[in-house]
């Protein structure tokens, strides 16, 4: 039997809630997939798109003990990444990696690779808003690591050589492209295949028992199965960039300020260099992007420190509000931190990408399922897109292991929808918490202000509270 993972095509037809069961007569070697009669093989599952979350799918069920007899196939139509050595200089593209994120990559061996190569742990975070003195620390009493920050293309390697691990369960097609799909009946004829069927440009055709879109935001799966997704682009842009710090400093510490305009954010990528995600507005993003060096520094600087957005107001409501707390819970607040200086920017390191929100209506349909950023798309403010990926794919994983050892259909819409409703539970209220905080903070009017300032700074005190929203966001 086969496993493919390709970047497109879901099924279209309402969900069965019977189930196939495959023959195990049918358990072919790896090099002669099944076939059936003037068609192309058979896989178990195709993951269609390789990049961090499709590549980790694959991995993680070729690697699992139930999938040993299935046939993977992971399909990208873009070219195979050498993975050689590490360039000294940092990717501007990275990823706060969560414990939960971490514990899934080291599951089938590629958290061991990760940390042979590149990442940094940081022990708290930091966020502080810029119209007023209230800010929020989280760290652990024990001084575990709360997360660690990765840049993608060192992920992406560590991948690459656990998919390389089980190419016998595993096949990787590089610089293919689906351009057809031909979805199954749910209720199965003599004369139809109850399977997926994807057109390859080069003019091959494949069939699947399952189809995992991991296809991104512009998911050619969710579109050709016809499942909505509902979206809306931000008044934002990202600019991204590698900073060094003018001292070297533990530098274990995130650091996030909520700017009128958006949110700046400073990641530790090693004691001495920081990675740069500011959301802004385009047109200062765009100005961003063109500054000479010291200018650009110099308004990082000044977006960390500068008070220029206070008021004498919201500076004594607060501070008032502050002390009632100290009294009230004297063990309930942490010192501030002040934020590392910037010295330079690495050359050629700016970009800028554009920013949106979106969530698929639908995960699953019959022998389909999406994940990653097929199913939604958020705002980096909470560091948690790639995340919600990894979850998926824990979870789906934990569903068709389970199925496979029962002898079940892997496409059967029963456990899908199981996948589903978690997935979506987790999903949608991360989403919702991540908009609300986004665009309550992009104001600067006195009363939201105020309302903001005081939720922070009692949030703050309550160690409990605090101690849940890091458990949920480390899932």
């Amino acid at each position: 039997m086969a496993v493919w993972v390709s970047a497109g095509g879901c099924g279209l037809l309402s969900p069965i809630r019977g189930r196939l069961r495959a023959g195990r007569a049918a358990v072919l070697a790896w090099r002669v997939p099944l076939r059936a009669a003037g068609t192309g093989p058979v896989y178990d599952v195709v993951v269609s798109g390789g990049g961090m979350v499709g590549s980790a799918m694959a991995a993680a069920l070729g690697h699992d003990v139930h999938f040993r007899e299935k046939k993977i196939l992971l399909l990208e139509a873009g070219p195979r990444k050498v993975s050689g050595r590490l360039p000294e200089s940092y990717s501007n593209r990275v990823s706060s990696i969560s414990p939960g994120s971490a514990t899934l990559l080291s599951s089938f061996g590629a958290w061991d690779h990760v940390c042979s190569l590149r990442f940094k742990p940081f022990r708290r975070m930091q966020v502080w808003d810029a119209c007023s003195e209230a800010m929020i620390i989280f760290d652990k009493d024990n001084l575990e690591d709360m997360g660690y920050v990765v840049e993608n293309n060192v992920i992406m390697s560590a991948l690459t050589k656990q998919l390389d691990a089980v190419s016998d369960r595993v096949e990787v097609l590089y610089r293919s492209r689906a351009v057809g799909y031909t979805w199954p009946l749910t209720c199965h004829l003599s004369d139809t295949s109850p399977w997926v069927k994807i057109d390859l440009a080069d003019g091959r055709r494949l069939e699947t028992k399952l189809l995992i879109g991991a296809d991104g935001q512009n998911s050619m799966v969710r579109k050709a199965a016809g499942i909505q997704n509902i979206h809306y682009q931000y008044d934002q842009s990202a600019v991204v960039a590698t900073l060094h710090l003018s001292e070297a400093t533990d530098n274990n510490v995130a650091w996030q300020r909520f700017l009128p305009s958006g949110p700046i954010a400073l990641l530790p990528l090693s004691d001495t260099a920081s990675s740069l995600v500011w959301s802004t507005s385009h047109e200062h993003a765009s100005q961003l992007l063109s500054m000479d060096e010291e200018s650009f520094v110099d308004t990082i600087n000044s977006a960390f420190w500068s008070n220029l957005h206070h008021s004498d107001f919201i500076d004594t409501a607060g501070s008032v509000f502050r002390s009632a707390i100290s009294l009230l819970m004297p063990s309930g607040t942490a010192a501030r931190q002040l934020p590392p200086s910037i010295a330079r920017v690495e050359p050629k390191s700016r970009a800028v990408f554009p920013l949106g929100m979106g969530h698929a209506t639908e995960y699953v349909r019959h022998r389909i399922v999406l994940i990653g950023d097929a199913a939604h798309r958020v705002h980096p403010l909470a560091g948690q897109g790639v995340n919600m990926g990894f979850g998926d794919i824990a979870c789906l994983t934990h569903h068709l292991s389970t199925a496979a050892f029962d002898g079940k259909d892997l496409g059967s819409i029963k456990h899908l929808l199981q996948f589903e409703t978690e997935r979506q539970r987790h999903n949608l209220s991360l989403m919702a918490a991540i908009d609300l905080l986004k665009r309550l903070y992009s104001t600067s009017v006195a009363p939201f202000v105020l309302l903001r300032t005081w939720g922070l700074q009692t949030t703050n005190a309550l160690s409990p509270v605090k101690e849940q929203i890091m458990s949920f966001a480390s899932k």
